[in-house]
């Protein structure tokens, strides 16, 4: 049989045969070789022995709760019959159905993970009242359900409990049928007439997982596979939607496209082939399993034709199942290079694996996320419990995105932002406590200007902003956004007590700088040596506060840590209750050490409309009002200084030209509490 090849738009040479699989023919029908089989058993044993499998009695426990949950919904959907005033034989036949999506319906669920779970019922029962407020209050009052959490404003709104220690997400759905069907499809496409947004959201996560395990070649190779990609990638800090980077539904449908490429491969060479492909993938690019559906219900499909928002798009990764959507829109052009830089490192190892040179294990490194930058934003969050702190804190996390993304707007896309997943908890607060860090460096490839500098003193007090205009705020919910050099992470980020080796890099890490450095589209770095020393990274961040208003204390000088810490007014029961950070001055700083008790920003809980960063910017930095929003006029500075070593040049960027970079950065209006607590940043930083 006579195949052709073309190198479609991807740069990767497809192999047109007559059977399709996918959008595009297969690169390659091999079957596995002898080598192959014994990687894809070493890997196995590998993924065992690391824990990724749940156990039986694990996996018992969960169906059973999931069981138990589908009888608390049809008793529950039968009462709400009862009480819209419905006959005898039509309670009776009153039905509720559960479906899992997720890692949990791809067969790839781990220990201690999440169940994602759509209830779908009638059409007389809704989400607002029943859903939220009526099972509600029957989960609230049961012993095994703990930690129960409704977020009804959430994009695709949910209910978050344990049920019996096993945690789950409930989705709600309301079809227009009066009764559920046992034997209901959800994949047919006629479950989505007559129905709102969000329940085509909450629909799309269940019909996109059947999608997925359809289209995919043979199903137990794509399991394993997306099994060691998502614990790689827990393991090299990519793996999280919320923050920028892709999730669950995104790797599993990189990895589905990998197996329809290769559908006699097994998974050693899927995983192999997986880094190999997306090093070479020209994003933006969509990846897609299958051709985009058009329907004519009136949802929008993922267009970037018709549809500007989609252009902006810096990763797409389309969903197979109409309304075809991008699971992936919340990279950013920061965390796309981040997730670039961990694909060259993958593709790095498994040339090494594949010749006998590395083991699984080197694959699996932990990426040393403290050690690869020199320049760290510190998120502290507060709250009066842990029930009050899972709440604000997921809200803070929903919106670290945001902040992303301003920074790279307000610095023209020169200042590299790198959101960690992981929290830290300081325990030795009088507070129920939370802290995630961003890492901060200059993009590579950028040409450095003497005198450049990167104020984005604005840009963090306008996220500070935002944030406190969070609906259900409460009294001591605080946040401070403070900047931290490499050698003052605070101690409890380290649990073992001691502080790594920040000169030395680990081998596999200079391994992924080269490969980076030698791809000059990817990285523009200009040679793999520059890539690997680091020389221009940024040497400091200078923290100013001047105010004649606030009252100035001196600032102890602190070597191991630069924590802050609560001074005055913690948790007290004021009605304007104020969080006061006291940073230390670290060793060697040429700037005099003070801190200023006291500051707080008093907001009014009128609905504001925020047209544009700048206006707002310009108002927060004029001490001006809008529609009732008090600001207190700060001369808080933060200032990105970024200095070139071998060069010793420096760039600057004036405040107006920050604010009118940031033109097309909008906040959606939020009603806010009468009265916000804040966490407001004190003392001198050092460069």
């Amino acid at each position: 049989m006579l195949n052709s090849t073309c190198s479609g738009a991807t740069g990767i040479s497809i192999v047109h045969s007559p059977r399709r699989c996918g959008v595009t023919g297969p690169i390659s029908r091999a079957g596995p070789t002898n080598a192959d089989l014994r990687r894809t058993r070493e890997l196995e044993k590998f993924l065992v022995g690391a824990g990724v499998y749940e156990s039986k009695e694990e996996d018992a426990k969960r169906e059973q709760v999931l069981g138990r949950i589908k009888e608390i919904v049809k008793d529950w959907v039968k009462q709400v019959t009862r009480l819209r005033g419905y006959a005898g034989q039509m309670v009776e036949a009153a039905n509720a159905l559960i479906y899992t999506f997720g890692s949990y319906r791809l067969g790839v669920h781990g220990p201690g993970a999440d169940i994602d779970a759509l209830c779908i019922g009638p059409s007389y029962v809704n989400r607002e009242e029943d859903f939220f407020f009526m099972l509600h209050t029957i989960f609230s009052e049961m012993e095994e359900v703990t930690e129960l959490q409704p977020v009804p404003d959430a994009h695709v709104p949910v209910m978050k409990l344990k049920f019996n220690g096993v945690s789950v997400d409930l989705l709600y759905a309301s079809i227009s049928l009066m009764v559920v069907p046992e034997d209901l499809d959800i994949s047919d496409v006629s479950i989505l007439y007559n129905v709102d947004e969000p329940t085509v959201r909450s629909l799309n996560g269940c019909r996109v997982a059947d999608c997925i395990l359809k289209l995919v070649p043979n199903v137990d190779h794509f399991r394993t596979t997306l099994r060691c990609l998502k614990f790689w990638a827990k393991k090299r800090g990519v793996h999280s939607n919320v923050i920028g980077f892709l999730g669950g539904f995104s790797w599993a449908l990189l990895v589905a496209l990998v197996c329809q490429l290769y559908p006699n491969a097994v998974p050693s060479t899927l995983v192999s082939r997986f880094f190999w492909v997306y090093t070479q993938w020209h994003w933006p690019n969509p990846v897609m399993i299958s051709a985009i559906e058009e329907e004519n219900l009136g949802f929008s499909v993922w267009d970037p034709r018709k549809n500007p928002r989609d252009r902006a798009h810096h990763m797409p990764i389309i969903t197979p199942a109409y309304p075809c959507m991008n699971s992936s829109y919340n990279v950013s052009a920061s965390t796309l290079s981040i997730m670039m830089e961990q694909f060259l490192f993958g593709d790095k190892i498994c040339q090494e694996i594949e010749l006998n040179k590395a083991q699984w294990t080197a694959l699996f490194e932990p990426y040393l996320f403290f050690e690869s930058y020199k320049n760290f934003l510190q998120i502290d969050i507060g709250a009066a419990d842990d029930d009050d702190l899972r709440a604000w804190k997921g809200w803070i996390e929903s919106r670290l995105r945001r902040l992303t993304l301003m920074i790279e707007c307000c610095t023209k896309g020169k200042l590299q932002c790198h959101p960690y997943q992981h929290e830290y908890v300081d325990n030795s607060k009088p507070f129920s406590h939370s802290a995630f860090f961003m890492g901060l460096r200059r993009r590579q490839g950028e040409v450095i200007q003497e005198g450049q500098r990167f104020d984005i003193c604005a840009t963090v007090d306008y996220f500070r902003l935002s944030v406190n205009s969070y609906q259900y705020w409460k009294p001591k919910m605080g946040i401070s956004v403070s900047h931290v050099h490499r050698n003052q992470i605070p101690s409890y980020v380290f649990p073992e007590g001691y502080t790594r080796n920040w000169s030395s890099r680990p081998i596999s890490e200079q391994h992924s700088l080269k490969s980076s450095s030698a791809n000059g589209e990817r990285s523009n770095s200009g040679s793999s040596e520059r890539c690997l020393k680091r020389k221009r990274d940024y040497q400091g961040i200078k923290v100013k506060q001047k105010s004649s208003e606030m009252k100035q204390s001196v600032t102890p000088e602190r070597k191991h840590s630069v924590s802050p810490e609560i001074v005055s007014g913690v948790l007290g029961s004021a009605s304007k209750d104020c969080l006061v950070l006291d940073h230390g001055r670290p060793k060697g700083s040429s700037d005099k050490g003070t801190s200023h008790a006291g500051e707080a920003v008093s907001l009014n809980s009128n609905i504001i409309k925020i047209g544009s960063t700048r206006r707002v910017l310009q108002q927060h930095m004029d001490g001006g009002t809008e529609a009732g929003l008090g600001l207190v006029k700060s001369d808080k500075e933060i200032l990105l200084a970024e200095h070139d070593e071998a060069e010793g040049s420096s760039v600057s960027l004036s405040l107006s030209s920050v604010m009118n970079s940031c033109e097309d950065v909008r906040v959606e209006p939020v009603a806010g509490n009468s009265e916000y607590n804040r966490v407001t940043v004190a003392g001198s930083q050092n460069e």
